[in-house]
This record gives structure tokens, sequence and C-alpha cells, in this order.
């Protein structure tokens, strides 16, 4: 599959390899006490709420805090810009705030602060990207200073997780004030690292909030600057990262990896995530004619495709193939009753011939993420009869196109916002956001009645029949789980996590 890819590819790699060893390590990061990261994508903003990028959620969880945090270590919620919060009854949650808090700008944080932000994003007119993540809140209400109140609309189990992970808050004076563009280049936050230089598409800075708040559950900061570059070609993140100029780069492919960890001054993790691949078809466009309005040609793409092979001889590490398209950890996951499709592109030509492709069909793969992966699919689309051409592209440009349904078929990753509920997969996916290019009402039902019940057996059932009739009808094909190869500096201490958010904040020299 894709050998002169490959060889290209590996031509550039040992080229990377001999340079690296020729010139001299630098490690200024330590040195300077800078830590320099880089990722391949270009974040659309730094006002989190309008993007849903894997690397803004990163960045959100050092420049900003949440009412409350989830130990990554024992799944424990803790008090953190709130010192206690409880329910009142299944649609009431209450907080009491902590004191003495500033953001980066000074600002003092209080109550104002967490009744705008939720009152703010949690209205539909002013269209957030994360509307699943607020879309439950029907307003918040100030007691005091520093004590919320914060109505649902319905009793929504997954509150914690959510208040926990993409619900973060913004100051309330300085928001008003810049406005919502404005915000995204210059953000302010209460987290332990500040914001002080971006440059778009480039770099963004972040230094050590020296006021972070003691009594916070993540900790007090220890490396003095963050500096995260983007820089989209791999082999030069390789070449930096073996010549000191990085410290840390991740999403590496598992043969590069593996030549990674023969470098003496870097060390290499495979750490599983709650990332799931999966193609997705458009079904929801009557101006759009495409061949995946017939089921059997659905069935046939869901049968072209050897998941196994893909795990095994390019994801490597933990990844497991799936068949339900949400992380198996997460609350209501299941694959009980779900129809699975085994690899078979003989059984795949078949449907296609009696969908009227007897001799195959021509189609578009759009996709943005780890470029190995969506050019196997395509080679085994193209063994059964599916000539599939692949449309590589940026993320926020392949979710905007797809959420105007000009994307017949994509390869998706959706990494839940590293939310441990099912809700946070499927309610994007399924259940009518601007996503959803599918639009069952039988199975947006199920996931409503799962999201809203607080008797855990009556979620786990309506999540089964969803999943069930999404396989059976073979609205997407689930692929597998990701694992992300994360490289580094030997003289960096860094913990991978499985929800795919690396803390810096919680890192230091070693």
């Amino acid at each position: 599959m894709g050998s002169k890819l490959k060889r290209i590819g590996w031509i550039g790699f040992i080229l990377v390899i001999t340079f690296a060893w020729i010139a001299a390590p630098v490690w200024a990061g330590k040195k300077d006490d800078v830590l320099n990261i880089a990722w391949e994508k270009e974040l659309e903003t730094l006002n989190l709420y309008y993007q849903t990028a894997r690397e803004g959620v990163i960045l959100g969880r050092h420049i900003f805090d949440r009412l409350i945090h989830r130990d990554p270590e024992s799944g424990e919620y803790k008090g953190c810009l709130a010192k206690s919060f409880k329910w009142i009854d299944s649609v009431t949650m209450e907080f009491e705030l902590r004191e003495g808090i500033t953001f980066h700008n000074g600002e003092k944080f209080d109550a104002d602060d967490v009744v705008f932000t939720l009152n703010h994003m949690s209205n539909p007119e002013n269209k957030v990207k994360v509307y699943q993540y607020v879309g439950w809140i029907k307003n918040a209400e100030k007691l005091g200073p520093y004590k919320v109140k914060i109505n649902l609309k319905d009793p929504t189990p997954a509150a914690f997780e959510f208040l926990a992970g993409p619900v973060m808050i913004y100051p309330d004076e300085y928001y008003q004030k810049v406005g919502m563009k404005e915000f995204g280049v210059a953000p302010i936050g209460t987290g332990p690292y500040k914001v002080v230089k971006v440059t778009p598409g480039k770099e963004i800075v972040m230094k050590k909030n020296e006021n972070y708040f003691k009594e916070s559950p993540k900790g007090q900061p220890v490396i003095g600057t963050i500096r995260q570059r983007t820089i989209p070609e791999a082999n030069t993140k390789m070449a930096e990262l073996m010549t000191g100029g990085l410290d840390w780069i991740w999403h590496i492919p598992k043969d590069q990896a593996e030549k990674l960890a023969q470098m003496p001054n870097i060390d290499v993790v495979a750490a599983e995530t709650m990332r799931v691949g999966f193609l997705y078809f458009l079904l929801d466009s009557p101006q759009v004619k495409t061949p995946f309005t017939d089921i059997r040609v659905r069935k046939a793409v869901a049968h072209a495709i050897d998941r196994e092979a893909i795990v095994k001889n390019l994801v490597g590490g933990d990844s497991k193939v799936v068949h339900t398209t949400c992380y198996p950890k997460q609350f209501g996951c299941t694959e009980e009753g779900v129809t699975k499709y085994d690899y078979n592109p003989e059984k795949a030509k078949k449907l296609l011939a009696e969908a009227g492709y007897p001799n195959g069909l021509d189609v578009d793969l759009h996709a943005y993420r780890d470029r190995p992966y969506a050019e196997a699919v395509v080679n085994y689309l193209r063994d059964s009869g599916i000539r599939a051409k692949l449309q590589y592209m940026q993320y926020s440009a392949l979710r905007e196109i797809g959420r105007a349904r000009k994307v017949p078929m994509a390869f998706w990753t959706w990494g839940s916002n590293s939310v441990y509920d099912i809700s946070a997969f499927v309610g994007n996916w399924y259940k009518g956001t601007g996503d959803d290019v599918i639009r069952d009402p039988q199975v947006m039902e199920w996931l409503n009645k799962g999201d809203t019940s607080i008797d855990p057996a009556v979620r786990k059932e309506n999540y089964k029949k969803a999943l069930q009739k999404i396989t059976e009808q073979a609205y997407t094909v689930p692929l597998f789980t990701w694992v992300a190869n994360y490289a580094f500096s030997k003289e960096l201490d860094f913990k991978a996590w499985p929800d795919e958010i690396p803390r810096f904040y919680m890192s230091k020299w070693k």
C-alpha cells in the first residue's frame, strides 16, 4: 500500500537521521527553562468555545480553569474554581466559589464570571461550536458574590464531566470589552499558564502564572515558558527534536517512532487515547447526489477495509478495532447486539454490483489527520472496486465543508473532548448538531433519553438501541482507537494520559 510514498518518506527520514547525528544537540529548552513543543495543526482561534481541535483542548487546560477538576489519576471530581459543589435536585446544582483568584490581567474572579460564561455560551444565538457540551444548561444564577446556581433543562448525568472538561470560565468584563474575535488572539484565563504572544499559524507562547492559586487541584506549574510552534512537516519536527530545537512532539508514525526510540537523547512513549477513527457518510442532503444513500454501498465500504491489518501494521501500540462509534471505556459504550462487518472484499464487490455498480465507482475520501492511515483506507477501498481519491486538508476546512453538506464520505476522528461519557461522542454525530449529516429521528430520540435519564440502566439501554441501529444501517464505519506516539527530550519529565491531554503544567525538567 502506497509503496512509493513510503519510499519517499523513508528517504526523508534517513536524511533527517543523518543530519541529526552530524549536528550537535543543543537542548536549549532546559537551559533557558523554555519547553519547546510542536504540532502540525493550526488553530482557528483561542476562543475555545469556537473550535473543537484537540490542540485547542490541550491549550485550554493550561490557560483556563473550570468549576471542578477531574483527577486524571483517580477520576475523582475535585473543586477547582469552586471550593464545593452539590446537587440540590435532579435539575439544580449549587457552587460555592473560591475567593482571592485573579485572571491573568488582574481582573478579580467571582460569580459574575461564572454566570456570564455559562449563560453566554449556552445561548444558541452565540453559535458556539461545542454546543453539545453547554446546551444542557437552562441558565446560571448569582446567589451571592461567590455563590452560583446552575439550572438544567433536563436531568443531565454527564454534567460533572462537562463542567470538568469543555466548560471553562471566562472573565466577563474583559470578554465583553474585547469581543469574541479579539479574545481568540488574546485570551485571558485563570489557568497555570498565561498567553503572552500569538503569531497566527506560527507560534503561541505561554508564561507560568506566578499568581496561580495555591489550592488548585492541578498543582503548581514548574516550567517557566511553553512555546508551541506549528510545524506541518513531520520530518522537520523530528529533525528539530533530535537537534534540540524542540523538546516535545507527538503524532509520530509507528515506524518512525521506533527509529526515534533508538536515539540516546530521546524518550518515546506510545499511549492509548480516547480517540476513535471512523468513516462518516452524508445522507441528509437532498441537493447532493451520493451513492452512499444506498445501504448496500455503505456496507460495501465497511467490508472493504482490513482494520486489523491497519491496527497491526500502522497504528500499533494498544490500538484496538472497534465496531461502534464510541470509546470502549466511556459510560454507555457497548458492542452488545451491534452489527459487525468483517474484512471481505468479495462481499464488498457483490454488494456494489447489487447496488448498480458492477464495475465499481469513483468517490472522494476527505481526511485531515494521520495521512498514512487515510492512504491505507483508500488502498483497501480501491482493491474492492471503490476507486477513492484522497482529499487531504486542514481540520477547520474539512469541518466547514462537512457542515455545509459537501462531503459524501469523510475519515473523521473524535476524542470526545476527553469526556468519559458516550453522550460526548454520539451526541455530536447523531443528535442533530451541525456535524450530524445523517439525522435519524429514532436514533436522536434514543440518544435524548439516554442523555437525560438519571437511571444508569435506562441510559445504557437507550444508547445500546441507538448503536445497534447506527451499525445495522452502516451510517458510519467504525475503524479503530488511536494511539498517540510521543517523543521528547530525556531532560523532560513528562507523563502521557489516556484522555489525550498532555498536561505540561505537571511536567518539569529532570
